[in-house]
C-alpha cells in the first residue's frame, strides 16, 4: 500500500476511534526522524469521550520498519510538544532497533518535569482496547503500541520478573500512569 493511502487510513482509523475529540495534525522537524521519516506526522486528540487524558499517535512509524508494521502513542495530562517529540523518538528508534511489545525505551530524562519516569514499556494499549490497537490496511494490519512511562526501578523489575510481574504490580497498585510524579509500584 502506498505511503500516502496507509497514512489515511491510520488517520482515518484515529479520528474514528477518538470521534468527539479535537485533532490536530502535528510533526516534530528536529533531529534524525526529521530526514529519516519525512512524512511522520503526530495526531493530537485533545480529552474528550474516550478519554479525559491528550492522546499523541504517530502516523506513519510503520514506514520505519514493515516487520512489525507499528504506530506508537502516549495519553499523557497535558498537552505538550514534548509528547509529540516522544512519539516520533520512538518511531526513529523501532527504525533502528525494533521495537514490540514488552520492549522498553530509555527516554533519557524525566518523561515530564517532576517525573522519575525516565523509561516507556512498550504495551499493548490496555486503556483504549483492541478496537484502537488493530488498523486494517488494504495489504494487512498494523498495531498500535502504547508508551507507558515507568520507573527505572520497574524497568529493573521487568528485566528480572519479567512483564507480566510488572503488569501484575500495576495493576494491584491500580496505576495512575499518567500522574507525573506517580510513585513506583516495585
Amino acid at each position: 500500500m502506498a505511503g500516502a493511502d496507509a497514512s489515511a487510513v491510520v488517520r482515518r482509523h484515529l479520528r474514528w476511534f477518538f470521534a468527539g475529540h479535537a485533532y490536530r495534525a502535528r510533526q516534530w522537524t528536529l533531529g534524525p526522524a526529521a530526514e529519516e521519516l519525512p512524512r511522520l506526522r503526530v495526531a493530537e486528540f485533545a480529552p474528550g469521550p474516550r478519554t479525559g487524558l491528550w492522546v499523541y499517535a504517530t502516523v506513519g512509524a510503520w514506514e520505519a520498519r514493515d516487520d512489525p508494521r507499528l504506530e506508537f502513542l502516549i495519553a499523557a495530562p497535558e498537552r505538550d510538544p514534548r509528547h509529540v517529540e516522544l512519539v516520533t523518538m520512538a518511531a526513529w528508534y523501532h527504525g533502528r532497533r525494533g521495537l514490540g511489545a514488552g520492549h522498553t525505551l530509555p527516554i533519557g530524562e524525566p518523561w515530564l518535569p517532576g517525573s522519575s519516569c525516565d523509561y516507556f514499556l512498550v504495551s499493548l494499549p490496555y486503556p483504549f482496547g483492541p478496537e484502537l490497537e488493530v488498523c486494517n490496511l488494504r495489504d494487512g494490519h498494523l498495531h498500535f503500541l502504547w508508551l507507558l512511562p515507568i520507573t527505572a526501578a520497574e524497568r529493573e523489575f521487568k528485566v528480572r520478573e519479567g512483564v507480566e510481574a510488572l503488569e501484575q504490580r500495576f495493576d494491584a497498585s491500580a496505576l495512575e500512569y499518567w500522574v507525573p510524579d506517580r510513585a513506583s509500584v516495585v
